[in-house]
């Protein structure tokens, strides 16, 4: 079996519990989703899931997206603004834009910096680096 879809399952789940996160667009676009060497996503009205293993991506929050991040090992450029963010897995390195309203991390060993904005920060995970630069 193709490991992406299984990927794509996890997503699918995750996205159940998650898709409520706070996203402040009034976007009802149907669900979509993609995967291909650079991981797999999903999009579910005004919330993007992002989960894959290894990979750089870039990821576009345009202008008020939420943000939720599986899997370990990838290097992901976030661009645009993005509402709430979730990070979940561990050993990422993801750079943000901007985050307005809260970035929460419950992964290990993630590096996440943001450039602008001003979110509410939530670490409760273990060994992350999270900074505004």
């Amino acid at each position: 079996m193709d490991p992406r879809l299984g990927v794509i399952g996890c997503l699918a789940a995750l996205t159940v519990g998650l898709s409520a996160c706070g996203s402040t667009s009034d976007d009802t676009n149907s669900p979509t989703a993609t995967a291909g060497t650079s991981g797999a996503q999903v999009e579910i009205g005004n919330t993007i899931n992002y989960g894959s293993f290894g990979t750089t991506a870039d990821i576009d929050c345009a202008d008020g997206k939420s943000l939720n991040v599986g899997g370990s090992n990838n290097t992901l450029t976030v661009k645009g603004t993005c509402a709430n963010v979730n990070i979940g897995g561990a050993d990422n390195k993801i750079s943000f834009e901007r985050v307005d309203a809260e970035l929460s991390v419950v992964g290990l060993n993630n590096t996440v910096t943001y450039r602008d904005g001003d979110p509410k920060v939530n670490d409760t995970g273990s060994n992350n680096s999270i900074s505004r630069g």
